[in-house]
């Protein structure tokens, strides 16, 4: 997740985030249903249960689905989707799957097993195949256990000006694929995906607010929200005193979640079920791979396979997220200051996410920050904080 897809209300948001103020007003949907009652959420660093960080793998060329012979291996490559890999997951499989069934295999390796991995195992299944698994790592000891948990398909997927012209088209369908896809988990036992409100609290109006981000955002990064209108819901600006926050302005945007423990069991179980493998193994160098008994394999190491296939185009941006215990009733997001909160039934993830997309690029440190953790609980604490009226303020 990057800080424009919470800021202007998820992916759609983005394109309606650059229009004049007056056309933003006139096209947000009418504030009809008033803001309910907001579960306060507690934040003390008492309630920090862990802190973990997850390094995205990003490539400037976006995400990698080739095929390569190695030995006499077919390798299929699914790896390097920065910070869409849940979001992007389904749709991705569809195109690695398709790749990997050209030979009509009867078995086929997938190696990783993380939002990539069990999302293309099953597809691959699906599609007629006996599917196994390897992995070093699984849930909850892999990197896709720590994303943010947000539906944010074009989260730092590429550059602009390094992916070729058909790629928008690309991620499209594949970003469509997933949508659809993850809608079929909405309700299940355990709410492994579901829809919640996201509130963005600003002091300042919020067309000042805007522009404001506008000012410090990185230019280069590729966004493709005007593909993906027709799916994604538009933000509500909220009007003064309609909201319970402490700040004057608001924006609310409902937006796509995955409690990501439960959805990991969901889908190791569904894998498990369908008569799928998991078997535990690690790989140093790409003929490593020759040894399996598959002759058609699935690559979906993630930020793993920097190492594994000495790919440099990899880059890594660090995140590092606190969480609290989870509550009862506390189900939305909102963004304030430079910290993200989203509270997920799995735990209420709290993440600083810096003033500018520099923030965490290239930063390859999986050491947790805890003072750093801490700060960003104390500002979420800020949010629920009594407010002295203004007239009795001290300055600062």
């Amino acid at each position: 997740m990057d800080r424009r897809q919470f800021l202007y209300g998820g992916t759609a948001g983005l394109t309606l985030a650059s229009m004049p103020s007056s056309r933003l007003l006139a096209q947000a949907t009418p504030l009809f249903d008033p803001v309910g009652a907001i579960v306060p959420i507690r934040a003390t660093p008492d309630r920090i249960f862990r802190t973990t960080v997850c390094l995205r793998p990003f490539r400037a060329v976006g995400p990698r689905l080739d095929a390569e012979r190695i030995g006499h291996k077919l390798v299929v490559h699914n790896y390097g989707h920065g910070g869409s890999g849940w979001s992007l997951s389904w749709g991705s499989a569809q195109v690695v799957v398709a790749k990997a069934m050209e030979q009509s295999p009867r078995e086929i390796a997938v190696i990783g097993a993380g939002a990539l991995g069990l999302t293309a195992a099953i597809t691959a299944q699906r599609a007629g195949a006996k599917v196994t698994i390897y992995t070093k790592d699984r849930f909850p000891n892999v990197r896709s256990a720590r994303a943010t948990g947000s539906w944010t398909p074009d989260s730092r997927i590429a550059m602009a000006d390094a992916v070729g012209p058909e790629f928008g088209e690309l991620w499209s369908r594949m970003a469509h694929s997933s949508y659809a896809m993850w809608q079929s988990y909405i309700g299940l036992p355990g709410d492994p995906v579901e829809w919640n409100d996201r509130y963005v609290l600003s002091d300042v109006p919020m067309a000042q607010f805007r522009e404001a981000m506008h000012a410090t955002e990185i230019s280069g990064f590729a966004h493709y929200a005007d593909r993906i209108a027709d799916i994604t819901p538009r933000p509500q600006e909220l009007p003064t005193g309609s909201h319970p926050f402490p700040t004057a302005y608001a924006t609310r945007n409902s937006q796509m979640m995955f409690n990501v423990a439960d959805l990991a069991h969901q889908l190791t179980t569904d894998f498990l079920l369908a008569g799928g493998t998991i078997k535990t193994a690690e790989f140093f160098d790409p003929h490593d791979l020759t040894r399996l008994k598959q002759n058609v394999i699935i690559n979906c190491t993630g930020y793993g396979a920097r190492a594994l296939f000495r790919d440099e185009s990899i880059v890594p941006v660090r995140g590092q997220i606190a969480w609290l215990l989870p509550q009862a009733g506390a189900n939305y997001g909102l963004y304030y200051k430079t910290v993200s909160v989203l509270a997920r039934r799995d735990g209420i993830v709290v993440q600083d996410m810096g003033v500018d997309d520099r923030f965490g690029f290239n930063d390859a440190n999986e050491t947790p920050d805890i003072a750093a953790a801490r700060t960003s609980v104390d500002v979420l604490a800020e949010v629920f904080a009594p407010r002295l009226p203004a007239a009795v303020r001290r300055p600062t």
